[in-house]
């Protein structure tokens, strides 16, 4: 007996749901997935990383003896800015993977970038990619969402410190 469902013509590769997983495998973007204490450790091991980079830049401008408020505040920026990049790459895969899960309708490539197709969900795996969007990505998105809320308090902060000073 036939289905009455017709085959799902999309490569498995460009499926939403296993571009979902091949990123949450991802050394970089499973970052984003982690334990709230591992993440946060994770970032604080990028702003350190970042804090030693941008300090000598910054030192070229503020010496720290004679200048270390200017100093800390300016390194301090400096590395929050480097921090920002990947947070926004974070952002911006996850948000991708989103945005082909919450669709109804796939784009998919058959051979090369010049035969691109569209392929319209059945309602059974568009529930099951909401699903996912729902109860695993959003959650993911909140969370670098809240990161860069507070780290842009944290510039502010520096910003309104800076202007005191």
């Amino acid at each position: 007996m036939k289905s009455s469902v017709p085959a799902c013509p999309v490569p498995p590769e460009q499926l939403p749901i296993n571009e979902y997983q091949s990123l949450r495998e991802s050394w970089f973007f499973r970052w984003a997935t982690l334990g709230l204490r591992s993440y946060l450790v994770g970032i604080a091991w990028f702003w350190i990383i970042s804090l030693l980079l941008a300090s000598p830049v910054v030192a070229a401008s503020f010496s720290p003896a004679e200048c270390p408020w200017q100093f800390a505040l300016a390194s301090a920026a400096g590395s929050g800015l480097f921090l920002a990049l990947p947070l926004l790459r974070l952002y911006l895969g996850w948000g991708y993977i989103r945005s082909r899960l919450s669709s109804e309708t796939v784009f998919y490539e058959e051979t090369g970038w010049y035969d691109g197709q569209l392929w319209i969900k059945p309602p059974e795996e568009h529930a099951k990619d909401r699903l996912v969007v729902t109860y695993q990505v959003q959650p993911i998105l909140q969370r670098l969402k809240w990161t860069f809320s507070f780290l842009g308090v944290l510039l502010f902060g520096g910003y309104i410190l800076w202007n005191l000073l």
